[in-house]
């Protein structure tokens, strides 16, 4: 999906979400501020990953989940939008269903999946 050298530099606000705890049947919904810092127009791919922290089998460290495209002109700033839900929690247990375990997970925004601000959340 491409990423990495750019001509400009962005910053990521830290990541806003509506809720702590969200349900099987709930939508999160998490925001972040993006801004070009340069002097030149650029894109940026803003990335998307997902920790299980507490699931019944080992689970991928980061996972993603989803990414954007952002065209930023110099100084502007744009709010980049996911939303995840249940299913987008969802894996194949030892039992070979799939299934949304509750428990705690960690989402992670960034450019890249090393350089990502975090906040935690609950799947009940």
């Amino acid at each position: 999906f491409g990423y990495g050298l750019s001509y400009t530099r962005f910053d990521y606000s830290e990541i806003k979400i509506n809720k702590d705890k969200i349900s099987q049947k709930d939508t999160l919904q998490a925001v972040i501020t993006i801004t070009n810092t340069g002097s030149r127009t650029g894109e940026e791919t803003v990335q998307l990953y997902i920790r299980d922290v507490t699931a019944s089998i080992n689970r991928p460290v980061k996972e993603l989940k989803g990414f954007r495209k952002v065209l930023l002109r110099p100084g502007e700033k744009k709010e980049v939008l996911f939303r995840i839900t249940s299913s987008d929690l969802a894996f194949w247990n030892k039992d070979m269903k799939f299934v949304a375990e509750p428990g705690k997970f960690i989402l992670f925004i960034g450019r890249n999946a090393s350089d990502c601000r975090e906040v935690t959340f609950v799947l009940e």
